[in-house]
């Protein structure tokens, strides 16, 4: 048996997660029929097992991920059953993308670990969805993405850190009847979080909300002193009681942005698969570097999420390529497609994971929740 960290025979390393790619799964000896089953039942398996009889992991295992059963392989499209009209979105020929398990970013698609429960929370990985264009899908990823990690038994609070409170309005919040926001909460001493702090309809997600009063924040903070890290102080006394605390940034790199980022451990970039949300890019992570040089030594770049996909035009195509020529391994293997359900959901006041739990959308959500898990496992 190879010794911890090591990739086992068949398995290709990327960081320090090991990744099952459709090039193993086809190096290895053809199964029986007795042999194979269905992505259905084997990620069944893998999520029930926990260790044998014993209640245990084995010794290799890590606690908070389960392997599947020997010569069997995970197939995230057997996991929930795609809408025939978006999953033709996915690639031009589906076909080959299941065949050859090659990802529409072009490099083999990973296997990553279905995430077992924990016994305990904390502290919160801090996360920054930022992207200074608007429309890029940073509202929407930031409430699936903390949906899919709530699902997998993470405790999540998202912070609604846009004065237009887009992601209070996603979850069914009317912001305009809201008497606290997260602006009395960083603006107001002796405002505790549980003042502010609201429950969603999602168990394990809470919610800091915003709506218009955020927007004389950044005038205010002007005049503070270590103004760009008044966010950070007021989530800190969170840290202990949550795994992941997700920030929907508003579009631009002002001050509330570089509060945002001066408070998180890493980002997210939503990218939206066009010209010009590519052209963006440059001066954020330009602005990313500045905060990490000034301000927050441990804020890094998680990884770049191409949004609103769709392989079935050429640009769409040709941004994700270019995306992944600049960016390489910082470009999340996972790839949101573009599809009705997603504006249905804002309607709804639900994240996509409930609201149409098996559609192709709300699946690869939670591949991102499961990669977003395995990037930090890996650390």
């Amino acid at each position: 048996m190879p010794s911890r960290g090591e990739a086992p025979p068949g398995l290709e390393a990327v960081g320090s997660v090991a990744v099952q790619t459709f090039a193993a799964h086809q190096n290895q000896a053809s199964m029986t029929a007795n042999q194979s089953m269905d992505g259905h039942r084997a990620n069944a398996m893998a999520a029930d097992r926990r260790g044998g009889e014993t209640g245990r992991p084995a010794d290799h295992a890590d606690p908070h991920y389960e392997e599947l059963p020997e010569g069997h392989f995970y197939d995230p499209d057997a996991e929930y059953e795609p809408d025939p009209e978006y999953a033709a979105t996915l690639a031009p020929d589906a076909a080959r993308q299941r065949r050859e398990r090659i990802g529409p970013t072009g490099r083999p698609l990973p296997y990553f670990p279905i995430p077992g429960p924990v016994t305990e929370h904390g502290p919160a990985k801090i996360i920054a969805m930022c992207n200074q264009k608007g429309g890029v899908g940073k509202t929407t990823s930031t409430i699936n993405l903390g949906a899919a990690l709530a699902e997998y038994g993470r405790r999540v609070l998202l912070v609604d850190f846009d004065p237009q409170g887009a992601l209070s309005v996603g979850l069914g919040v009317n912001p305009m009847e809201l008497d606290l926001t997260v602006y009395n909460l960083l603006m107001e001493r002796g405002m505790s979080a549980d003042e502010v702090l609201l429950k969603t309809a999602v168990a394990g997600m809470d919610l800091l909300p915003s709506n218009i009063d955020l927007s004389a924040a950044e005038v205010q903070l002007v005049s503070e002193v270590a103004r760009e890290s008044t966010l950070q102080r007021a989530l800190t006394p969170l840290l202990p009681d949550y795994d992941f605390i997700v920030i929907d940034c508003q579009p631009s790199l002002g001050l509330l942005t570089v509060n945002a980022l001066t408070a998180a451990h890493k980002v997210i970039v939503p990218l939206e698969c066009e010209f010009f949300a590519l052209r963006g890019v440059a001066l954020l992570t330009e602005t990313i570097e500045k905060v990490q040089e000034r301000l927050n030594p441990e804020l890094e770049l998680d990884g770049i999420l191409a949004t609103m996909y769709d392989s079935r035009t050429v640009h769409s195509r040709e941004v994700l390529a270019r995306v992944v020529e600049a960016f390489d391994d910082n470009v999340y293997h996972t790839v949101i497609g573009r599809t009705v359900r997603f504006p249905e959901t804002t309607v709804a006041g639900e994240p996509i994971t409930t609201y149409a739990s098996n559609s192709v959308g709300a699946a690869a959500y939670r591949q991102l929740a499961r990669e977003v898990l395995a990037r930090c496992h890996a650390e």
